[in-house]
């Protein structure tokens, strides 16, 4: 394929990217200069830096995606290790991919009729003779339900990193007369960290700018950036402070991809 020919290749995708990623970025980036009477001002950034409730929130912003992380990787990689090791992998994926098909308001919905006080847990509670929880506008419910929905994205990438793990070097871990756990924690786990660190950044990132669940399910306890994203641009219609708060949040995801993302050394051999 000649150079020419892989441009005219290329110009969909960077159509597409200009479009739809690099010029709303640059808007919102544009916009968080004005104030809610369209003046130019940097006093959106001023009162975000200054102000002790968007430090708050920005504090539980990182709280909650690395508790929402956090749950979710312990329960991904057992998975995963699971599945690369299952007879039956395929039938195994399609289920962990099939909640994804669903749209993510209406299983918000359907946690609620689980999670409220007429709901199946409490009728079982209930039925132990424990009586009917507040289990919904907690933060567990939202941990809970934050934590199911981001699974497949934690579970796919952990294992396909162990699928690629060459079988020879588990044999040989055992030849040479380590345990299961010593080759799971020695051989396996650091060859898999290229998954880890992919499942890392498709959950913490996206839990950074979680706001409907945290008023669905969380009830407006748990209060995020993403909560004040969408406060500013629907209810209040500051959109210079919703477009500020929305560049930190891009500024930490980039920041974030730098950081989990692979490194190299000069040779070209990942650190």
């Amino acid at each position: 394929m000649t150079k020419q020919a892989k441009y005219w290749f290329a110009t969909p995708y960077v159509l597409w990217l200009g479009l739809f990623v690099i010029v709303p970025v640059l808007l919102i980036l544009y916009q968080s200069f004005f104030d809610i009477s369209g003046n130019f001002t940097l006093s959106n950034y001023t009162a975000y830096f200054t102000s002790g409730n968007y430090l708050t929130m920005t504090i539980n912003s990182f709280f909650y995606a690395l508790l929402i992380t956090g749950f979710t990787f312990l329960i991904s990689y057992p998975t995963a290790l699971f599945l690369s090791r299952t007879k039956y992998k395929q039938l195994w994926l399609s289920l962990v991919i099939l909640p994804t098909w669903v749209n993510l308001l209406l299983k918000a919905y359907a946690f609620i009729g689980i999670f409220s006080q007429s709901g199946s847990v409490n009728q079982f509670l209930t039925f132990l003779g424990l009586g009917p929880q507040q289990i919904l506008f907690t933060d567990f419910s939202f941990i809970f339900v934050a934590t199911y929905i981001e699974l497949p994205f934690m579970i796919l990438p952990i294992y396909n990193s162990i699928m690629e793990i060459n079988p020879s070097l588990q044999m040989a871990s055992f030849d040479l007369g380590a345990t299961r756990w010593e080759t799971l924690k020695r051989v396996i786990f650091p060859l898999s960290m290229t998954g880890v660190r992919s499942g890392f950044q498709a959950v913490f990132i996206p839990s950074l700018s979680l706001f409907m669940l945290t008023r669905m399910i969380g009830g407006n306890r748990v209060i995020t950036l993403g909560t004040a994203v969408e406060q500013h641009f629907l209810v209040t219609q500051n959109w210079g402070m919703g477009s500020t708060i929305g560049v930190v949040l891009i500024i930490s995801m980039i920041l974030i991809l730098l950081l989990t993302g692979d490194r190299k050394n000069k040779g070209g051999s990942k650190v």
